[in-house]
């Protein structure tokens, strides 16, 4: 197994960037993982693919709970009805946030890398066929609940 760092921290810094400017917290990292898919354990997650330099994929995942905690902040006066319709959009307006931020991180380090755009699933039942492959579990926590982050590059 080779995960290296300098592939991990510019997700890292970017999800704690965007986490800190937009919603004014911090995110605290909790305890590292192996595992051997990136396979999200809450019911919304952020797939986005990684070519380039390194390939894989990067998955965050979130409770509902926290979904509807950064929707009220990203949409103000928006209803929990109107939540319960939109809160795709508005997760995915934050993974394309964090994914700009990355993208600059890794390019100001001279690293060759292309993501895909972020797409947002959702389900407690859902099934995602996932590359077996060594990932890097990491639990962030913030006081709108744990952003799990699984990086499973090559």
């Amino acid at each position: 197994m080779n995960i290296n760092a300098e592939y991990i921290n510019p997700f890292l810094e970017a999800a704690s960037a965007v986490f800190k400017s937009i919603m004014g917290v911090e995110l605290r990292r909790g305890k590292l993982s192996i595992k051997e898919y990136p396979e999200p354990s809450h019911e919304v997650a952020i797939i986005i693919g990684i070519t380039g330099a390194v390939t894989g994929e990067v998955v965050y995942s979130m409770s509902y709970g926290m979904v509807y905690k950064i929707a009220s902040i990203l949409a103000p006066g928006i209803t929990e009805d109107q939540v319960k319709t939109e809160y795709k959009d508005i997760i995915g307006e934050l993974a394309n946030m964090i994914t700009g931020n990355a993208m600059n991180l890794f390019a100001y380090s001279g690293k060759r890398i292309e993501m895909t755009t972020p797409t947002v699933i959702d389900g407690k039942n859902f099934t995602i066929t996932m590359v077996k492959q060594t990932t890097l579990g990491i639990n962030l926590y913030s006081p709108f609940g744990q952003l799990e982050m699984n990086v499973a590059l090559k």
